[in-house]
């Protein structure tokens, strides 16, 4: 029995970040192996969940040590474990303050998310741009490179000189991909905000600095193929069919032509094979996946979010949580 256990990109290592390649990954605890498919445009998926969705427990040193609870989850969450696993994956968290004693180099950036859309974080160097990726970045520069706690203190330094904060909200994030400026402009927000950070005031001298050079993630995610009106999938139930074709991956999220027709009225992107919607793949880890029962898409379908009125406020925190691990 394989359970899905949510959306990978995979590839990595230093840039450039074309080699990186959208996935779905699979676990299974009676083999206590692991494995992962591609999510490529233009791929067809059919599939329906099976049973109960389960805590997929923890991954620790390279492997899975499964949920001792065996809890049931809530099918519409984007988390993936129960309380109790959570609290022991942070027990040992860069993101939760718990690996202070990390040795690893560890590197400060820019994301760029769409206009005004901007943040500073910080992930392990030798992760390369996989973090950038994963949080769906649209594009981002390198600030600096230094010890953990050095890196650490340079993001809240800088985040609060720059006034720019920690994270962005989902529904922020994928209004603003349906109205991005040229990619120009984006390479000119960045590097006025890199040149602000770079000031002697705020610099800190712990940090080794890094030349602004930008990274833009169009192609790789396929951003040209996302219409400024998108539909967003409901959360899974057990039984509930999802059928489409692949057209881009963004971050956590899967942008799909759902086939046939699909509820009442038709979505702007309807037409040839039906409306276009997104599914935050976070919400199939946990799941038995089996073959669909039917031809169309039974997951609920509200209507679509329409522009960046639909971002809640660009500083809130996602409902989610922290997106990945760094």
């Amino acid at each position: 029995m394989w359970r899905c256990t949510g959306p990978r990109w995979s590839g990595g290592g230093p840039e450039p970040a074309g080699r990186f390649a959208q996935r779905l990954g699979w676990y299974c605890a009676e083999r206590a192996e692991t494995r992962t498919s591609l999510l490529p445009a233009g791929k067809t998926l059919a599939f329906a969940a099976v049973g109960e969705r389960r805590c997929l427990g923890v991954w620790r040193a390279g492997r899975w040590i499964v949920c001792p609870y065996r809890a049931v989850l809530d099918g519409a969450s984007a988390r993936d474990q129960c309380a109790r696993c959570a609290q022991l994956d942070r027990s040992r968290s860069v993101a939760a303050d718990t690996m202070a004693d990390d040795p690893r180099p560890y590197g400060v950036y820019l994301a760029y998310f769409g206009p005004g859309l901007l943040k500073v974080g910080i992930t392990a160097a030798e992760r390369g741009a996989a973090r950038l990726v994963e949080q769906g970045a649209v594009a981002y520069a390198w600030l600096g490179r230094g010890p953990l706690m050095a890196a650490r203190r340079a993001e809240a330094v800088l985040g609060s000189a720059l006034a720019v904060p920690d994270r962005f909200t989902k529904a922020a994030k994928r209004a603003a991909r349906g109205a991005l400026p040229p990619v120009a402009d984006r390479v000119a927000e960045l590097a006025h905000l890199h040149g602000r950070a770079r000031e002697p005031a705020l610099w800190p001298e712990t940090l080794e600095p890094v030349e602004f050079a930008c990274t833009d993630h169009s192609q790789l995610f396929g951003l040209d193929r996302i219409p400024g009106v998108v539909a967003e999938l409901g959360g899974m139930t057990a039984g509930a069919d999802v059928v489409g074709e692949v057209l881009a991956g963004v971050g956590s999220d899967v942008y799909l032509r759902l086939a046939g027709e699909h509820g009442a009225g038709a979505l702007e992107g309807e037409g040839a094979g039906g409306p276009i919607a997104v599914l935050d793949a976070r919400v199939l880890s946990g799941w038995v996946l089996g073959a669909a029962t039917g031809p169309m898409t039974t997951v609920p379908v509200p209507e679509p979010a329409r522009g960046r009125a639909a971002a809640k406020g660009a500083g809130e925190r996602e409902d989610g949580g922290q997106e990945g691990l760094f």
